[in-house]
């Protein structure tokens, strides 16, 4: 049985990333197109040292998304710019689609905005994920800029996102 959205989400929490929801983490795997998204396995990544597989890394930038259960909702990654907190997020694959992204992306710009007050925050978001796209609007975010990046699939076009709420008003 699915859990209903409202005991999902009465209360996000962002707390460390543990080696334990790490792994849940890299474990998560969205449909086409969004596979995209899938991460190497726990094992790998560990070994490689690649994004929260390297403790360091995991420590300084990563965080869990989780309801007041414990649940695993979603992540954070908060990668410092000089002067801008660029945020990489994601909900759990199977509660996509179910209207939950408002909650989660709201629980991590306030993380965002109290880790560093002073800084700009933005994100990037493929260009073809109107999804995503509708969800950062009514969050407040408004694309800024569009540009090709290059990542391991190839070339890939991006928006840039910031986050403006008072364009909101």
């Amino acid at each position: 049985m699915i859990a209903p959205i409202k005991a999902l989400t009465d209360k996000l929490i962002v707390i460390p990333l543990s080696d334990c929801l790490a792994e849940q983490l890299a474990s998560w795997r969205y449909e086409s197109p969004f596979d995209f998204y899938n991460w190497s396995s726990w094992e790998v990544m560990q070994q490689l040292g690649m994004e929260f597989g390297d403790p360091i890394v995991r420590d300084q930038q990563y965080r869990a998304v989780t309801n007041e259960a414990g649940e695993l909702i979603g992540f954070a990654q908060f990668f410092p710019l000089l002067g801008v907190t660029r945020l990489g997020l994601g909900l759990r694959p199977d509660l996509c689609g179910r209207g939950l992204g408002l909650a989660l992306v709201r629980a991590i710009v306030v993380e965002a905005e109290r880790q560093a007050p002073a800084d700009e925050i933005d994100l990037e978001v493929h260009v073809w994920n109107e999804r995503a796209i509708r969800t950062y609007e009514r969050v407040g975010f408004v694309i800024t800029d569009t540009y090709a990046k290059t990542t391991a699939a190839g070339m890939i076009d991006v928006h840039c996102m910031c986050y403006m709420p008072q364009a909101m008003d």
